[in-house]
């Protein structure tokens, strides 16, 4: 089921609160897991018994994890922490890389399980590290792991900051008004930005790169570059938001990346849980940048290598990776220097080339097509035809709102508002009532669109 479509919104998530807010005290997180539950088989019911299983495995390691640690049986807890994550390991990537070779056919891939794996890893090394109790709960836990919010495409919550949340998560109409406003301005970046966006991007992207002109090839990494931040930063929102009316926090996942001055700030600000999980348990235990350049640049490479794998094991994954540890290797190590005394509105430009560049790998079907649009981009083909006049025709309207959109523009004015006091709320609510309206109409009009991010 996805956020964007109208059995969501006038079905589902008004059935959720009504239940959410009649239940009592000690059944609410029974009602959510539930909830949480029939939005996971909604999409591929056969896979409840799995999601079950797994959590029941977890939940149960995470209890002999902080168990052997107080008894101090630390060589015990070790092979119990390493078996565990192969254990989940090997589940993701059979579903991810090895089903179609194993079973012999393509299978239908769990939803979420990217993010629910990487969140029951988070789990077990909260608990071995000793930074968060085992669960004691097993209904808080399975809450933990299978919260429709972020259940699908995040963010990716770790345990430590959300193990108190699930023990007591108070209701205030406060948190509700803002998440009911983070919900709708998402479900807007969605279903007016990246799907209009979308209709020209799918459109490019269908001819062969070869015929392209660098317009046309501009043009088609330009729509999903900007469709990408608003599918997957609106999807971000409508989660976070969700969380808040339920009465959860979750950090934000974006923060107006194409801002950014250098590769290494656009992925501070992208995608931050995801960034922020690979920091945490992966390139600090590594040891990060404290032993040395050669250990740095090898991390910096282990790291962005797994986040390439983590998408996918195609070979663009890969480049895509590769291409982003070269990057940050050379911006930390080699070009600090020489980027500091660069002006900063030509290091904005050079780092959204980079990016572009980087999201061209991302969605082409192969290597050679990504080098052969990043050709025409760069000028081995005509400058300008006539299917270049005709989609910039027709998108540039929204890419220029796309463009704007990626401002803080929008935030700021409503918090100049919100500092006036009661005189701004009906503004707001007409505001938003305008915005649902527009949402409504994309929703019954458009076809249904999936988020980018269901595929990972």
């Amino acid at each position: 089921m996805s956020f964007g479509n109208l059995y969501f919104v006038f079905g589902f998530l008004p059935v959720s609160l009504l239940l959410y807010f009649i239940a009592p005290h000690r059944a609410k997180n029974t009602v959510l897991l539930l909830c949480s539950l029939v939005f996971f088989a909604w999409g591929e019911p056969s896979y409840l018994l799995l999601l079950a299983l797994s959590v029941g495995f977890n939940y149960f390691t995470g209890r002999e994890l902080a168990l052997l640690q107080r008894t101090e049986k630390k060589g015990a807890a070790r092979c119990v922490l390493t078996c565990s994550v192969v254990l989940n390991l090997l589940l993701l990537c059979f579903f991810k890389y090895g089903a179609e070779l194993l079973a012999g056919r393509a299978l239908p891939m769990p939803i979420g399980i990217s993010f629910f794996t990487f969140s029951l890893l988070s789990f077990l090394f909260d608990i071995y590290r000793g930074k968060a109790p085992a669960a004691k709960n097993i209904i808080d836990f399975g809450l933990y792991v299978t919260f429709f919010p972020k259940l699908v495409s995040g963010p990716i919550v770790r345990y430590a900051e959300m193990e108190a949340q699930l023990r007591e998560h108070p209701f205030s109409w406060e948190k509700f008004g803002g998440g009911a406003r983070l919900f709708l301005i998402g479900l807007a970046k969605k279903v007016i930005i990246a799907n209009t966006l979308g209709t020209t991007f799918y459109a490019l992207s269908a001819l062969p790169a070869a015929s392209l002109s660098a317009a046309g090839a501009w043009l088609c990494a330009i729509c999903y570059s900007l469709m990408l931040y608003f599918d997957f930063g609106g999807y971000s929102d409508m989660a976070i938001g969700l969380a808040g009316i339920f009465g959860f926090k979750i950090e934000k996942n974006f923060e107006y990346p194409y801002l950014s001055g250098t590769v290494a700030e656009f992925w501070r600000r992208w995608h931050i849980s995801l960034g922020a999980w690979f920091r945490e348990y992966v390139y600090i235990p590594l040891g990060g940048s404290r032993r040395g350049s050669l250990r740095t640049a090898l991390n910096l490479m282990i790291v962005w290598l797994l986040t390439g794998i983590w998408h996918g094991t195609g070979a663009c994954f890969l480049l895509w990776g590769v291409y982003y540890g070269v990057l940050l290797v050379l911006e930390k190590l080699v070009l600090r220097r020489l980027l500091e005394r660069v002006p900063n509105v030509l290091r904005h430009i050079l780092t959204l080339l980079c990016v572009v560049i980087g999201w061209v790998f991302f969605f082409s079907p192969s290597p050679q097509a990504a080098f052969t649009l990043l050709g025409r981009m760069f000028g081995t083909g005509k400058l300008l035809d006539a299917a270049a006049k005709y989609y910039w025709s027709g998108a540039w309207r929204v890419v220029l709102l796309a463009g704007l959109a990626c401002l803080p523009i929008g935030a700021n004015l409503g918090r100049r508002l919100t500092q006036r006091g009661r005189a701004w709320i009906p503004l707001s609510l007409v505001y938003f009532a305008a915005l649902l309206l527009l949402c409504i109409a994309g929703m019954m009009n458009d076809t249904y669109s999936a988020f980018l991010y269901f595929q990972f």
